[in-house]
């Protein structure tokens, strides 16, 4: 991109500039922002075109179209000037570029003088004019007209200037205009979430709508943000979950739901959390975690189609997303990593003695299930590259899992690990309301007991599974995870809008 503005001109000073043209086209009598403008062609289309592309170098039709789009380069000669236009992005195209061409002899010399001295870089601008291929071969409409369609105030970055990632995320529409990685980055997440619903509504799943607004959090274990409704005078939180009324949802007859929407969690901001992000929760009812586990393979393959390969690149290797997911249990995944046999019967002190001897850091208060978990966390998910279900865990994981029907102090539950991290979670989902009352009876306590990641006991929850409900399985997936692994970028950039820390 070459902008015409001397490089000492700061961004304000050209701001100033342009601000004062537009005031002096306006004085003038022009439209700087018409809303009277339409295209006969996106610029995609005109290049899609076979008659236009089999052009030859210097070839020129009679046919006329108009198009509009942003400037994003601009050489003015004595009497011709060129320019390149950017479109919109779209699902199956990713902002196409054509040269526009203004020759005195077309256009005129007042059109000519006017494009030169009111027309900067950004600029939206609607032009009519021939389809024709240039001398040195490029496609171009060459104009007979031209009028601003929308004046741009503030200039474009250089694009052989790369823009750090704080101001990528910062201004993430200056982005998308200079950066075509960003723009397919957006393209990319609107295929992973459209493969994910196809593959949902191709298996007989209803899409749903819950609160984001509640009046008690719950469905994990996080700390919520809290904040207050004036109509009611109560204090409410926001979701951490989806999965309290997607129950209550089963309960009501539904037989496979799902919701793809954000949930809130007041913790940690790194390279892979985020305070807002975007989870799939689904429902299946006769279902257990082994045809939950199915699901979500299928989801996340349906995904890699819809972006690339089923093979994907990362720092830590290639991961294959085909064929069988491997099933690792918690406990003989942390005795291999330990090198001794750890069983829920092991005590906290052996336990805490093996954290110890890994100097791995661990709150003292945790018990035994705790303490296997943070082992496993530590020692054992950063290497399981390869798809792998890792299940049979204690208890304590998940409150809202069932019991294990075969291994006491166990439950039903899977974490999908893929390339070292957590991308989704599944159950065979508790539906005894006597026992789930005695689970969220205990978590209460703890969150009385001032565990800010317990949560509260739910009441209505409760008196809707005593109405009953069928045996299910459920999951959780993590969209902003999945982008992740099958781009290779870190969370703010899958997410268009990051949560960032103010500036100043």
């Amino acid at each position: 991109m070459t902008d015409t503005t001397p490089t000492e001109v700061t961004d304000s000073e050209q701001t100033l500039v342009r601000k004062e043209k537009r005031q002096r086209l306006l004085d003038a009598g022009s439209q700087v922002y018409p809303a009277d403008l339409s295209r006969s062609h996106t610029l995609s289309e005109i290049r899609a075109n076979e008659a236009w592309n089999a052009l030859e170098a210097g070839e020129e039709t009679q046919d006329v179209v108009t198009v509009g789009g942003r400037v994003v380069f601009i050489r003015n000669t004595g009497k011709l000037a060129f320019a390149t236009l950017q479109d919109g992005f779209a699902p199956e195209q990713n902002g196409e570029r054509l040269q526009v061409m203004l020759s005195l002899a077309e256009i005129g010399e007042e059109a000519l003088a006017a494009w030169k001295s009111d027309v900067d870089l950004g600029d939206f601008v609607w032009v009519q004019g021939r389809v024709i291929r240039s001398k040195r071969g490029e496609l171009s409409i060459m104009a007979n007209q031209w009028r601003m369609a929308s004046k741009a105030l503030r200039p474009l970055p250089v694009l052989h200037k790369d823009l750090s990632e704080e101001a990528r995320v910062r201004r993430r529409y200056v982005d998308l205009i200079v950066r075509d990685e960003a723009r397919e980055m957006v393209r990319k997440r609107s295929a992973i979430t459209r493969a994910i619903r196809d593959t949902l509504y191709g298996q007989g799943y209803l899409e749903v709508e819950t609160p984001i607004l509640q009046l008690v959090h719950g469905g994990a274990a996080a700390r919520p943000f809290e904040t207050h409704i004036n109509a009611f005078d109560i204090d409410m939180s926001l979701r951490i979950a989806l999965e309290l009324h997607l129950k209550r949802t089963m309960v009501g007859g539904a037989d496979r739901v799902f919701e793809l929407g954000r949930v809130f969690r007041n913790e940690g901001i790194d390279s892979t959390h985020s305070a807002e992000f975007t989870m799939l929760e689904a429902y299946q009812s006769w279902g257990d975690q082994k045809t939950i586990a199915a699901l979500i393979q299928s989801i996340i393959v349906a995904a890699a189609d819809a972006v690339g390969s089923r093979t994907v690149e990362t720092s830590k290797g290639e991961i294959n997303l085909d064929g069988e997911w491997t099933w690792l249990g918690v406990y003989p995944g942390v005795s291999a990593a330990v090198g001794e046999e750890i069983t829920p019967e092991t005590p906290a002190e052996r336990l805490r003695a093996l954290l110890d001897e890994h100097e791995i850091e661990f709150d003292p208060k945790f018990a035994e299930g705790k303490l296997v978990m943070k082992l496993f966390e530590e020692l054992v998910e950063p290497t399981l590259i390869q798809p792998t279900f890792v299940c049979d865990y204690p208890a304590v994981a998940q409150p809202l899992a069932r019991p294990h029907r075969s291994e006491p102090g166990k439950i039903e539950a899977w974490d999908l690990i893929i390339g070292g991290m957590e991308r989704g979670t599944g159950f065979t989902e508790l539906i005894d309301p006597v026992i789930q009352r005695d689970v969220l009876v205990t978590q209460s306590l703890a969150a009385a007991a001032g565990d800010p990641d317990a949560m509260q006991l739910d009441e209505d929850f409760l008196e809707a599974l005593e109405y009953g409900v069928p045996p299910m399985g459920g999951l959780g997936l993590g969209v902003d995870r999945l982008v992740m692994l099958l781009t290779g970028v870190g969370i703010r950039e899958t997410i268009l809008y990051p949560l960032l820390r103010p500036q100043g």
